[in-house]
C-alpha cells in the first residue's frame, strides 16, 4: 500500500471516527488528486494509515493510460478486496468500459468513480465508516499546505485539469475531460503554503500546462493585490518569485512557450522543459493529430539554446505507431541527432480501448517495434551520454533527495524527481534531505554524474 506522508508526523496525531488505507498508482497528477482527498479525508476526522490491516476502508486511485497500467491498477483493486475487503475504487479506470470492467469482475468494490471526483470518494467514505458529527476542529491538526505523498523538499503543483487535444493514440480527454485551468490566485495561495511548510521545488503538472487559461480567456485575477492574467507566462513569473526551483512540465511547444524561456535564462525559474513531442515525422504527427511538425520544433530549439544556452530538455516519443514505416522512423532518428535532447523517454505503441488510433490501418508487429524502441534508445543513450560529458568539470547547484551510507544523493537544476538522472557526492553524509549546494561534476554516464562538494 502507498506511504502516506501523514501530518501526524510533525501534528498532534488526529483522532478520528475511522482510518482509511490509499493505493496510489499513475502519474503526478494522480498523485495531486490523491494528495487532496487525504487532505480532505483528514479535515473529516480520518486517519490516514498505511497497511491494509490498519484500515477500515481502502481507496485505489488506478492509472488507465495504457493496458499494462490497467492491468497494475486491476491487480491493486483484486489485492486490496483480497486484503482488507471494503474499497473504493476511483481514478482513471473508474470512467467508462473500464469502471464497468472493474463492477463486472470485482462486484463487492464499494464503488467506482472517475479522476477528480471526490465527492463520490467522500461520500463513499462517509456511508461506510460514518464521520463525527462536528469534524471541525480537527482542521488545525492538518498542515496548512494538506497532506502530501512526496518528500517534504518537493511539491508537485496541479495547475488544471483535462485536455482540449484529440491525440488518436490517448483517451485522457474522455477520462478528464476538457480543460478546466484553476484561478491563478488558487494556484498560488498553494504554492506560497507549500513554499512555507519547506517545500524548496515546485513541480508544476497538467495535461497541457501550455493551454493554461485558455478555457477562461485569460481571466484577469488578483493575487496579494497585484492583478495577474490566467496564462503560462504570468503564472511563471509570479512562481519565480517564491525563492523556490519552478520546474515546468508537459510542456506543449506554442509559440507563447518563447516568452518563458529569458525567465529561465534570468534563473527565475528552472532552465528545464518537459515537451511530449512523441515523433517527428509529419505524416506520423498528422496520424497522432500533433500539433507539431520537426522543422520549425528543431529551429525554437536552437533559438531556446542561444538564449539560454544551460536548457535542458526532455521528451517523450511513441515508435511503432500504426502507418510508421522505417522511412518515418528514420526520420525520428535523424531528429534526435538534430535536437540533441538531454532526456528522453520511448514508449511503443499500445492500442488503449477507446483510442481513434486502434481503428487506423497499418498497425506494426510488436517485434518490429519493439526492435526499433531499442535503436532508438540506443542512439538516445549516446546523445544523453554526450550531453553529460558536457557537465564533467562545471559546477551544478543540486538539491539533496537521499543520505546513504556512502554519501548523498541529488539532482541538478536539469533533473525532475523519478524520472531524470541522479547525481552521487561520495561522503557527504553529513548533508541533509532538501539542501541545495554547490557541486563540481567529476564523472558522468548515459543518465547519471557523480560529484563532490565545492
Amino acid at each position: 500500500m502507498s506511504e502516506v506522508n501523514n501530518p501526524s508526523d510533525d501534528k498532534a496525531k488526529v483522532s478520528s471516527s475511522g482510518k482509511v488505507g490509499l493505493v496510489q498508482l499513475g502519474c503526478p497528477k494522480n498523485l495531486a488528486d490523491s494528495e487532496r482527498l487525504l487532505t480532505q479525508l483528514q479535515l473529516d476526522g480520518y486517519d490516514i494509515v498505511p497497511s491494509y490491516q490498519d484500515a477500515d476502508v481502502v481507496v485505489v486511485n488506478t492509472c488507465g493510460f495504457i493496458d499494462a497500467a490497467k492491468q497494475e491498477s486491476l491487480d491493486a483493486i483484486n489485492e486490496a478486496l483480497s486484503e482488507n475487503g471494503k474499497v473504493i475504487v476511483t481514478g482513471c479506470m473508474g470512467k467508462g468500459a473500464d469502471a464497468d470492467l472493474i463492477k463486472q469482475q470485482n462486484p463487492d468494490v464499494l464503488s467506482v468513480s472517475g479522476p477528480a471526483d471526490y465527492e463520490t470518494v467522500l461520500n463513499t467514505v462517509h456511508e461506510y465508516i460514518p464521520p463525527i458529527e462536528d469534524a471541525k476542529h480537527y482542521s488545525d491538526m492538518v498542515p496548512a499546505q494538506g497532506v502530501k505523498l512526496t518528500p517534504p523538499h518537493f511539491s508537485y503543483l496541479k495547475i488544471s485539469e483535462g485536455c482540449n487535444h484529440r491525440c488518436a493514440f490517448c483517451i485522457i480527454p474522455h477520462m478528464r475531460g476538457d480543460l478546466v485551468s484553476r484561478p491563478i490566485s488558487s494556484v498560488l495561495e498553494e504554492a506560497q503554503k507549500l513554499v512555507n511548510a519547506g517545500t524548496r521545488e515546485l513541480l508544476v503538472i497538467s495535461q497541457d500546462t501550455s493551454a493554461y487559461g485558455v478555457d477562461v480567456k485569460y481571466k484577469l485575477d488578483f493575487n496579494a493585490g497585484s492583478p495577474l492574467e490566467t496564462r503560462m507566462q504570468d503564472l511563471a513569473v509570479a512562481l519565480g518569485e517564491l525563492g523556490v526551483w519552478v520546474r515546468l512540465h508537459y510542456v506543449y511547444p506554442y509559440p507563447h512557450v518563447d516568452k518563458i524561456i529569458p525567465l529561465m535564462a534570468e534563473g527565475k525559474i528552472l532552465p528545464y522543459l518537459d515537451i511530449p513531442f512523441q515523433h517527428a515525422s509529419k505524416k506520423v504527427l498528422k496520424a497522432m493529430k500533433r500539433p507539431a511538425h520537426s522543422e520549425k520544433v528543431l529551429d525554437r530549439i536552437k533559438k531556446w539554446r542561444e538564449l539560454c544556452p544551460d536548457l535542458t530538455i526532455r521528451s517523450t516519443f511513441i515508435v511503432g505507431f500504426p502507418g510508421e514505416t522505417e522511412e518515418d522512423f528514420q526520420e525520428l532518428l535523424e531528429f534526435l541527432d538534430e535536437a540533441q535532447l538531454d532526456r528522453v523517454g520511448c514508449f511503443t505503441y499500445s492500442p488503449v480501448e477507446g483510442a481513434p488510433a486502434n481503428d487506423l490501418p497499418d498497425h506494426v508487429p510488436s517485434d518490429v517495434a519493439e526492435d526499433r524502441k531499442r535503436r532508438f534508445m540506443e542512439k538516445q543513450a549516446a546523445i544523453s551520454a554526450g550531453r553529460l560529458q558536457r557537465k564533467v568539470g562545471t559546477r551544478q547547484f543540486v538539491i539533496i533527495d537521499e543520505i546513504a551510507d556512502e554519501g548523498a544523493v541529488g539532482r541538478t537544476m536539469g533533473d525532475a524527481p523519478e524520472i531524470d538522472g541522479q547525481v552521487f557526492i561520495d561522503g557527504a553524509t553529513f548533508l541533509d534531505v532538501g539542501m541545495i549546494v554547490e557541486v563540481e561534476i567529476e564523472e558522468a554516464d548515459e543518465y547519471d554524474l557523480w560529484a563532490h562538494l565545492v
